[in-house]
């Protein structure tokens, strides 16, 4: 059921890390790189690694990609990290990227690309990949549950919004003008998506990657997207951290229709602690939003302490009386969210993650009312 976001950030990140987590100075973040490249141009931010930024659509107006040095049997070219949206700013700027006197082109490795690394689904990420792998003539590179989860998404295309999905917001409490403007929505999550093609390589937690002169190592995390690949060198001290990792907002947490009972916050929760516990925190981040960064363990306490403060006020919250899903908005997100507004959804989501957390963990349990609203209430002592 195509409902998933199609972009980052959780529904405050307009005010960033104002629910993420306090506690921590900003300086515990050091951005190294200095300004971001426009479109269609490139900077160095490691040896034979780039930074290219693409604008998006989106409240969420950029995206980070990365091209690595890379070598193939046809000589050198470009492996290329995430991809940006199908929109015809981003797609006049891969023009101008791979054009014969484009900003590749003037590398020593030249403009060609050898193959396109996808950390996850999501179309600002993948968006342009079918594109791109057929005018290149490469591979898609991508683990198996991002690329299933994308060509499934994409085939709800001109769907009606299933009874599935309208009897799930229902029970979160939407009210049927909320209801009417997702069934108008329903399907467009190919909007900003290329056909994929119709095969990949897959990728695998810990599978170690040769590309170009350097061994780059998968490390996939879970709870933002089925199996996000994050990719680290420590050879060059890099992290292509996609939205596992980023600097200034927190990556949206939400349960969504197909799987109603899902704990995606536990997920994640779990992946923030064994990025912390396997990577080192000298490495360079190269985030998919924001600017590149040092500081990787201070930002991964930041966010595991804002989730974890996010359920504290949320336990509070379904002690004082039971809560619909959208009742607790206010315990989690720093802004309001309307009724009415595109963030609706997304804030929805991410309030489920957070409830079915604490009902994974026995700490609340759901009623179904006889209106066909289900309410939450925290466990007691005495259950």
């Amino acid at each position: 059921m195509s409902d998933a976001p199609t972009s980052d950030g959780r529904p405050d990140g307009a005010t960033p890390d104002a629910a993420d987590g306090a506690g921590l100075p900003a300086s515990a973040l050091v951005y190294p790189c200095g300004e971001p490249p426009a479109p269609g141009a490139v900077k160095e931010v490691a040896p034979g690694v780039l930074w290219l930024r693409m604008p998006l659509p989106f409240a969420l107006n950029h995206i980070n990609l990365w091209a690595i040095a890379d070598e193939d049997e046809q000589g050198p070219g470009w492996a290329i990290v995430d991809t940006g949206t199908k929109t015809p700013d981003v797609l006049a700027a891969w023009r101008q990227l791979i054009a014969d006197d484009g900003p590749l082109a003037a590398t020593a490795q030249g403009a060609r690309i050898t193959r396109i690394f996808c950390t996850h689904m999501h179309p600002d990420h993948v968006g342009m990949a079918g594109w791109l792998t057929r005018k290149a003539q490469c591979r898609l590179w991508m683990t198996r549950l991002e690329y299933l989860t994308c060509r499934t998404l994409a085939a709800d295309t001109g769907r009606e919004a299933p009874d599935d999905a309208i009897r799930f917001y229902r029970q979160t409490g939407w009210p049927e003008e909320a209801l009417d403007v997702y069934r108008a929505r329903f399907g467009g999550f190919s909007r900003y998506l290329h056909a994929l093609p119709d095969s990949f390589r897959r990728i695998s937690d810990n599978e170690q990657l040769r590309i170009g002169k350097h061994t780059w190592r998968v490390i996939v995390g879970r709870g933002h997207s089925p199996e996000h690949a994050c990719l680290v060198c420590d050879d060059l001290g890099v992290l292509v951290s996609g939205d596992q990792v980023l600097p200034k907002i927190s990556s949206n947490v939400s349960v969504f229709p197909t799987e109603p009972d899902a704990d995606p916050l536990g997920d994640w929760i779990a992946s923030l602690t064994h990025l912390r516990a396997t990577l080192g925190d000298q490495l360079l981040v190269l985030p998919a939003h924001g600017e590149p960064f040092r500081g990787l363990h201070a930002r991964l306490d930041r966010l595991s302490a804002g989730h974890q403060r996010g359920l504290t006020r949320l336990r509070r919250s379904l002690a004082d009386a039971p809560k619909r899903a959208i009742d607790v908005f206010g315990a989690l997100f720093a802004r309001p969210i309307d009724s009415k507004g595109e963030l609706l959804g997304m804030a929805t989501g991410e309030s489920l993650a957070h409830i079915n957390h604490l009902v994974a963990r026995g700490e609340a349990v759901a009623e179904l009312g006889a209106d066909g609203v289900r309410r939450y209430r925290a466990v007691t002592a005495g259950g």
